[in-house]
């Protein structure tokens, strides 16, 4: 665990790879594609579970499960959905294994055991929750429906990389039903918005709120809403998205209320969703080439307390105030570990520490209990400090805050500085070979254009931003005219 990582400057990638696995957090499995996500990696991921799961209650969802296989035909009824989503889907044909008579002891399928209807293992959940609202929902009274679950879905993905890319992944996927349109461009506004909050508050990473074009919208929508983030190595990163699906699915499955004035009329739907991918988001932009580094406000342990001694004596004197003093920082809602283990001397235990992100390290010995000092270490600056144990718990809750915003205006800072205006196609290429990060730009607007870009480059239109204000120009392409910039990237 305590071998040097690749730097990030000489293979991003290579030290990505590394750290997943080295700072214990996932590793890949049996199964082409799909990974084991290890109990430290899943703690972290509990904790981005808890806080949206919180903010999805506050703004009045409930949480529903659905099945994880949904029949070929119902997966067919929404054309655009099932053509965007076909060449990752994985497909159950039968049911039943059985002995292989030209090969004892292995087995194979029973080619009686054919399912008359082959079902579509879920890319995504809209074709079977649709199905199930149309029993659901009869009236306006029935209206909004506002459901999410927490589940597994399978994108049969060609080229994988552990959190950012796997073929099966765990996330959160929220549907909903309204009576107007007001109402579920709304909803879809509100839930971008909470991923926005989400990702800034608590995983310190600023993000750009934006519209995706249309040849980059979820297959099915009307408008597809999103976050988009910039990692340390240039490159963005879809952090999630909230989509405004119209009538689509409604008309496709025949979801129909009678409204207040009796009529029968289609409902409104949007969904929207977060993944797994935000694991490989937090570890991309704050990590360093020392491992791990994880915001207080998302860390499994925000403190570890870690003993220096050298008899049981001075171990059970150490033990005894480092009791009392978890107690306090736990009244205060610190969560803590004492690392006690007698398995690894204290220089092991630190660099542990270091490469799993721990962001307050304290290390307490005979001598500290002598003075009534312990020895604060920060995992984001790298920083020590020999305080007065007397008060610490108020040191650490005002460390741990200023830890995370910190961690925010780096990658703020970051995020400023690679974000670059251009308007010609010479600076466009210059800027996204050198420099990277997000490009502003001038775009007249069509999908041909938008290609050719990405044909040229491999960059494409990553949104076009919310804030974004009216202003006159010419497409850094075509030349043509242009009432907006939009931001491009070479994206994960």
């Amino acid at each position: 665990m305590g071998k040097n990582l690749t730097s990030r400057s000489e293979d991003y990638s290579k030290w990505y790879n590394e750290l997943v696995v080295k700072a214990d957090l996932a590793e890949n499995s049996a199964v082409r594609g799909c990974m084991v996500i290890k109990p430290y990696g899943y703690a972290i991921w509990e904790k981005m579970q808890a806080e949206l799961d919180r903010m999805f209650k506050e703004t009045g969802h409930q949480n529903a499960y659905f099945p994880l296989f949904v029949p070929k035909s119902l997966f067919e009824a929404e054309e655009k959905n099932a053509e965007g989503f076909a060449k990752e889907c994985a497909v159950v044909t039968h049911y039943r294994l059985q002995n292989d008579p030209d090969n004892p002891g292995k087995l194979r399928v029973d080619p009686e055991a054919k399912l008359e209807e082959e079902l579509v293992v879920r890319p995504t959940s809209e074709a079977i929750i649709w199905n199930t609202y149309k029993g659901w929902i009869q009236s306006y009274r029935d209206l909004p429906l506002l459901i999410n679950q927490w589940a597994n879905v399978v994108r049969w993905e060609m080229r994988t990389r552990l959190f950012l890319r796997t073929a099966e992944f765990l996330w959160q996927e929220g549907h909903t039903a309204h009576s107007t349109k007001k109402e579920a461009i709304a909803e879809a506004e509100q839930m971008n918005d909470i991923y926005a909050d989400f990702a800034q508050n608590f995983m310190a990473i600023p993000v750009v709120k934006g519209l995706k074009t249309e040849s980059e919208r979820f297959a099915g929508a009307d408008e597809t809403y999103c976050i988009e983030a910039l990692m340390q190595d240039g490159k963005a990163l879809q952090a999630g998205t909230s989509h405004f699906l119209g009538q689509n699915f409604a008309k496709a499955f025949d979801v129909k209320f009678t409204s207040k004035e009796g009529k029968q009329e289609y409902v409104w739907a949007t969904s929207w969703g977060v993944s797994t991918r935000l694991m490989g988001a937090l570890i991309m932009t704050h990590s360093d080439d020392k491992g791990l580094v994880l915001p207080p406000n998302l860390a499994p342990n925000q403190v570890v307390i870690v003993p220096i001694f050298k008899t049981d004596e001075q171990f059970e004197e150490i033990t005894t105030v480092v009791n009392e003093l978890m107690k306090s920082l736990r009244l205060k809602g610190v969560t803590v570990k004492y690392d006690k283990r007698d398995t690894l001397r204290p220089g092991a235990k630190f660099a542990q520490h270091e490469l799993q992100g721990v962001p307050l390290r304290i290390a307490i010995g005979a001598r500290d209990l002598e003075n009534g000092t312990v020895e604060l270490a920060r995992r984001d600056t790298l920083s020590k400090v020999t305080t007065a144990i007397d008060g610490i718990e108020d040191k650490v809750v005002a460390l741990l805050e200023e830890i995370q915003s910190s961690l925010f205006e780096k990658a703020l800072d970051y995020k400023n500085t690679h974000t670059t205006k251009v308007d010609t196609f010479e600076e466009f290429k210059e800027v996204l070979n050198t420099k990277g990060g997000f490009i502003s730009a001038h775009w007249d607007g069509t999908i041909e254009t938008e290609d050719k870009i990405k044909e040229i480059t491999k960059a494409t239109i990553r949104c076009i931003p919310l804030d974004s204000e009216n202003e006159e120009g010419m497409c850094v392409f075509s030349g043509n005219k242009s009432s907006k910039r939009v931001l491009f990237a070479k994206a994960y």
